[in-house]
């Protein structure tokens, strides 16, 4: 426990250095952005900001995740990050639509741009992100959280690339117009993830059954376990990304309450090897007063 306990405070402390030099590129960006005039560099930062407020969502919401489950909270605190992880997606889908108003503005309104910040301040953005990437990277294997906030700055990393790229051949050819296209490739890209991962985490919010299993291959393997005659009212979510949850109501073969007792227990160690359902509530009813339809 003590190991646990170790691990989870270097995980925070990771995060909080994450976001502090998350905030600190961002600050940067967009004043290079604005000396140099590079409307790619800013939406750059804009995308950077959003990353170093998901981490900070995500670091808040690990605490609050923490927590032991209590007469409100009957399952306990997980969903937190789930709702931080909705938040983080959606913000990031607010600035892509905003990044491409802004580029189509610029591509009816020219502006010059100062080649040689671009490219400076790009280079340290891209050292940057890859120092934060490594912050995230082992956390990011466990967390949907932490896993969005990893691959926001590995596009991070990827835009800053864009940007030395773009910054390169203003100064080389005076290809200005590179500048506006650059943004509205890293726009694509942000609502390309955003959308991506939105549907993952409303089905999450939604109660809905996990991608990876199926409702019907879990009844058939209920009921050809023995001792059973049938299974109705079958019901399958996710508590959390790492957690499913199954409720149902069995009607078992035979009379005996200490057979049926094993029966029910066979079932819960089936579940959980088979299907990775660690949560279930099994309701075993007699086959005269059941309702055999299934839900």
């Amino acid at each position: 426990m003590k190991h646990d306990r170790g691990a989870e405070n270097r995980g925070d402390g990771k995060l909080v250095a994450a976001v502090g030099v998350n905030a600190l590129l961002t600050a940067m960006q967009v004043i290079g952005g604005v000396i140099s005039g590079s409307l790619s560099l800013i939406s750059d930062a804009l995308h950077n900001l959003s990353d170093a407020a998901s981490l900070a969502i995500a670091f808040f919401a690990r605490k609050i995740g923490r927590k032991p489950a209590d007469k409100h909270k009957t399952f306990g605190y997980k969903r937190a990050e789930v709702i931080a992880a909705l938040i983080n997606l959606t913000t990031l889908v607010i600035i892509g639509l905003y990044l491409i108003y802004e580029a189509l503005w610029r591509f009816a309104e020219p502006k010059e741009i100062e080649g040689w910040t671009m490219v400076i301040v790009a280079g340290f953005a891209l050292v940057v992100d890859i120092i934060t990437a490594m912050l995230t990277y082992a956390m990011s294997k466990n967390s949907i959280n932490i896993k969005a906030a990893f691959l926001h700055n590995v596009s991070d990393a990827l835009a800053s690339i864009g940007v030395i790229i773009a910054g390169t051949l203003i100064l080389l050819y005076g290809w200005y117009w590179v500048d506006t296209l650059l943004t509205l490739i890293i726009a694509g890209y942000v609502l390309g993830q955003g959308f991506t991962m939105l549907p993952k985490i409303i089905n999450l919010l939604m109660e809905s059954a996990p991608e990876h299993l199926s409702i019907e291959e879990v009844i058939i393997a209920i009921e050809k376990t023995e001792g059973v005659k049938n299974v109705h009212h079958v019901h399958i979510w996710q508590l959390d990304e790492h957690q499913n949850a199954l409720e149902a109501h069995v009607i078992p073969s035979g009379d005996d309450p200490a057979k049926n007792e094993q029966v029910k227990t066979a079932l819960k160690t089936m579940l959980f090897e088979q299907f990775d359902v660690g949560h279930s509530t099994l309701e075993l009813e007699h086959a005269i007063h059941a309702n055999c339809k299934e839900l």
